[in-house]
């Protein structure tokens, strides 16, 4: 026996008439008379060779073994089609099929997730794609084009072909675990770390994967340094007393709370304002999507 190929018609048809619980109800739905509405699920049946409901003895249609086997197909395939004409709408006014974002690593966590969660809401059919970047990652995404728009740090400014709007900042403060050496002259009043100390400790710092900071570094000052590539690794390793080094307190003050880490006094690393900004390439500016999400990025970026 040859199967035939169901029209979306047909398989709208068959979806509705089990969502609906009845053939008349689903006619009602479906602003059909219920002898279109059954003929229709009797040629859905004939092509795919098949019964979908088992009529006889109930006044209800109720699906057959094979017709729930189907039943999730037909779903998907309906939802599918769905989404690729509500994407063509979107395309029709001029709405981004796909937003490319990069975001500096220090921006607070519940920021970005909100933003993401709304984008979601907002655009279900733009394609997202994530970057998370340190220090000129985010800056060397979107010159390159990898990104369209960018929450960076303050190490694009004044660069080339870049538009630069300011959306915040957040706190950076030297912190390291209570049983860290630098940790126990906090014990004592008003004694704080002193520079060949903080020199000889290990300083953990977070290491750039772009060249636009290549043999430039930044609240450096010890002479022992490991260089990590993420915030998360950063933040484990003082946790577990292996070094010191700054951190956004967003990230931290918990652990400060806890106990957990301590923060400390250092006259040449004091807490220093890290600062936002969007961008984007002057050439490529960003759309409504893109547009949407910078916005809700930049609301009280600093309450992360």
């Amino acid at each position: 026996m040859t199967i035939g190929t169901p029209t979306l018609d047909q398989l709208r048809v068959f979806v509705s008439v089990v969502e609906a619980g009845s053939f008349a109800q689903a006619a009602r739905s479906l602003h059909r008379a219920t002898s279109v509405v059954s003929y229709t699920i009797a040629n859905l049946e004939a092509q795919l060779g098949v019964g979908l409901f088992a009529r006889a003895g109930t006044r209800r249609p109720i699906l057959t073994d094979a017709g729930r086997s189907l039943l999730a197909d037909a779903r998907l395939v309906l939802d599918s089609v769905d989404g690729l004409r509500a994407k063509a709408r979107g395309l029709e006014t001029g709405l981004e099929a796909e937003v490319g974002l990069a975001v500096d690593v220090m921006l607070p966590t519940p920021r970005l997730v909100d933003a993401l969660k709304g984008f979601q809401d907002a655009f279900p059919t733009v394609t997202l794609r994530l970057h998370v970047e340190a220090l000129g990652g985010v800056a060397q995404m979107v010159l390159d084009g990898r990104a369209g728009v960018g929450v960076s740090g303050p190490l694009n400014q004044g660069m080339h072909g870049i538009e630069s709007t300011p959306v915040g900042e957040i706190e950076l403060i030297p912190v390291a675990a209570p049983g860290h050496p630098l940790a126990a002259p906090l014990h004592l009043p008003a004694a704080p770390v002193k520079h060949r100390d903080a020199r000889l400790h290990v300083q953990l710092v977070l290491a750039d994967r772009s060249a636009l900071t290549a043999g430039r570094d930044f609240g450096v000052i010890g002479t022992r340094t490991w260089r990590l590539a993420d915030l998360g690794s950063k933040h484990a390793l003082l946790l577990a007393g292996i070094g010191w080094g700054n951190m956004p307190l967003t990230m931290v003050r918990d652990d400060l709370r806890a106990g957990r880490l301590v923060r400390l006094q250092v006259p040449d690393a004091p807490p220093t304002r890290y600062r936002f900004s969007a961008i984007h390439r002057v050439d490529t500016p960003p759309g409504p999507a893109a547009s949407w999400l910078i916005q809700r990025l930049s609301d009280d970026v600093s309450a992360g």
